[in-house]
């Protein structure tokens, strides 16, 4: 490692340890390598306007933010959770079903685990903690693992990310996501009526079913986005980037016209904080594009692939390896630092080793999301504990069943690739 490197690398950890924002951190540190290294420092700006422009996908990322949004400010959470009660609340457990459910049709929305989280995430917490049928601990718990599968069914910020460092197909990612994102869904459910059966959590007083039909046509019109989405970049109609706006659009129309639940006041306030939110994501991959810069300059890719290879590691161990990394990563990273700044480096492994790009960013994303409930810094517990006020400690304590199964079902998609490769195949993709 030369000197200008590990440079590099001590101002980077200093600086994130001592609290400096992650985005802040990588363009300091690679300024520094810069310098030292004699390199014009004007060279940073350069990266980060050749990479931000050249990369038209990096669009849908402010678009999916404002469609979440658009999604959380207006009466379609109500809706979508009135439909989940109706359907799973009747069960053992109901609520926490709901809770999964709920996460599953919402994540089809908005892309990211942290909308989920506080919003959708925020008010069925209230529905489960009301006349103390459920722990307060145990209701925000359940809400944080099951945030984690929004990244994983489309649309999916990360899975964005992703395809912008590895050159892979976001519709073939958005494909692959799906059958993952409902095996999450499952093994949560499982967990939630093992342990509401075990502490005997009461029943909910069942919907008619005869007012199921009515939640139904009342959510149907949100139930539709994920659809469309899909439509529109397989079909040919939109590219990814087009399908991102098509989402945000739609959320528009169905917020402020359909549902008419969306004032001049709150959309410009919905604008606000969509900017605020990109400008964070634009900073962390601003500094990425620069740090990504330094580690090719200073071929640290090739010499890790050809280190690899050369040991013969089989491609299997070599996912568990990478898995377990971004595992501990996943404690103390945000998903978009691990797959912006940690995943190029193996990359060109994957290649080498004949790994499906795919089924290896649909893991990553998975394993990144994991993180986010990964005691004692996952981000999802803190978003929890700022949006309801219940104590940490209880949180944590809850979270471990649910992060368990998670982790069971990471294994599975690594061992059963088909799991995540069958459906893109599917339609068409021949990785």
């Amino acid at each position: 490692m030369s000197f200008e490197l590990a440079s590099c690398l001590f101002t980077l950890f200093f600086l994130a340890g001592i609290g400096t924002p992650i985005g802040y951190s990588i363009i300091l540190a690679s300024t520094v390598y810069l310098g030292l290294a004699g390199l014009d420092i004007a060279l940073a700006g350069e990266k980060i306007l050749q990479g931000l422009y050249k990369s038209f996908v990096l669009l849908a990322v402010p678009l999916f933010i404002t469609a979440a949004n658009i999604m959380n400010a207006g009466t379609i959470s109500e809706r979508l959770l009135n439909f989940c009660v109706a359907a799973v609340g009747r069960f053992r457990g109901g609520l926490g079903h709901v809770n999964v459910v709920a996460s599953l049709i919402f994540s089809g929305m908005s892309g990211s685990a942290v909308a989920d989280a506080a919003g959708i995430g925020k008010i069925i917490i209230e529905m489960m903690t009301k006349d103390g049928r459920y722990p307060r601990g145990y209701a925000a718990a359940i809400t944080a693992a099951s945030a984690t599968i929004g990244p994983i069914i489309p649309p999916s910020i990360p899975m964005v990310l992703y395809a912008l460092v590895s050159n892979t197909s976001i519709g073939a990612l958005f494909l692959a996501g799906i059958l993952p994102g409902l095996v999450m869904g499952v093994v949560l459910m499982a967990m939630n009526t093992y342990i509401s059966t075990r502490r005997g959590f009461a029943l909910e007083a069942p919907v008619p079913l005869k007012e199921l039909p009515r939640h139904t046509a009342n959510a149907f019109p949100a139930l539709l986005m994920p659809v469309i989405l899909l439509y529109g970049i397989y079909g040919g109609v939109t590219t990814p980037t087009e399908a991102a706006a098509v989402a945000a659009f739609y959320a528009l129309v169905l917020a402020g016209l359909f549902y008419r639940a969306l004032s001049l006041h709150a959309l410009y306030r919905i604008f606000v904080e969509s900017a605020r939110s990109s400008a964070a994501v634009g900073i962390v991959i601003g500094g990425a594009l620069i740090l990504n810069f330094i580690v090719v300059s200073e071929n640290i890719p090739s010499m890790m692939s050809a280190a690899l290879v050369g040991m013969d590691v089989h491609p299997l161990v070599f996912l568990l390896g990478v898995n377990l990394l971004v595992l501990l990563l996943g404690c103390v990273l945000d998903a978009t630092t691990i797959i912006l700044v940690i995943i190029p480096l193996f990359i060109p492994t994957c290649r080498e080793m004949g790994i499906d790009l795919v089924h290896f960013g649909v893991l990553i994303v998975v394993n990144s999301m994991i993180g986010l409930i990964t005691p004692p810094y996952g981000i999802l517990l803190f978003v929890i504990n700022a949006v309801t006020g219940i104590p940490l400690g209880e949180i944590i304590r809850e979270v471990w069943a649910f992060l368990f199964v998670l982790v069971l079902a990471l294994l599975l998609m690594i061992f059963v690739p088909e799991i995540v490769l069958w459906l893109p195949r599917l339609f068409g993709y021949n990785g």
